[in-house]
């Protein structure tokens, strides 16, 4: 009987973890969204959100042949947060894209080689809520990145 009691306490404690990560995981999608918007309207950006909460705008295309996850791709980007304060920029860089942030892997595989795409990646989907290096917690951040070769 008690073994069971244990058992129902345990679960009952991760099912409210699980709920609670849940509302905050929401609660800061939201404010990433509304970060985005604004960002986007002071900006006059004319781009497009996916599913995923990414927004990109393509700049140029480039070829239609596109990269997939398992690609090496090589790429020149600037990194900023959304007050325009460049935390990373880099020409000619080679990596797996799977080996990437999310919003990397989804956002360059909109284009071709050749093109140019702007991503704004809400936290989610950079590096959370453990921020990295000088990239703060739940930061949304901004690349402009041109796919030179896949």
């Amino acid at each position: 009987m008690i073994k069971n009691n244990t058992i129902t306490v345990l679960a009952f404690i991760l099912l409210s973890l699980m709920t609670f990560s849940c509302e905050k995981d929401s609660h800061q999608a939201g404010v990433d969204s509304n970060l985005i918007e604004a960002y986007v309207s002071e900006n006059n950006l004319d781009g497009e959100f996916t599913s995923s909460g990414l927004y990109y705008v393509i700049i140029q295309p480039g070829t239609t042949d596109h990269p997939t996850i398992n690609s090496s791709v090589n790429c020149s980007y600037k990194g900023y947060t959304l007050d325009n304060v460049i935390f990373d920029e880099n020409d000619f860089i080679t990596f797996g894209l799977s080996q990437v942030i999310a919003g990397w892997q989804e956002g360059i595989q909109l284009i071709g080689k050749g093109g140019k795409i702007k991503l704004i990646i809400p936290s989610a989907l950079a590096y959370g809520s453990g921020g990295s290096g000088s990239i703060g917690p739940n930061e949304v951040l901004a690349f402009d990145v041109t796919l030179n070769d896949f």
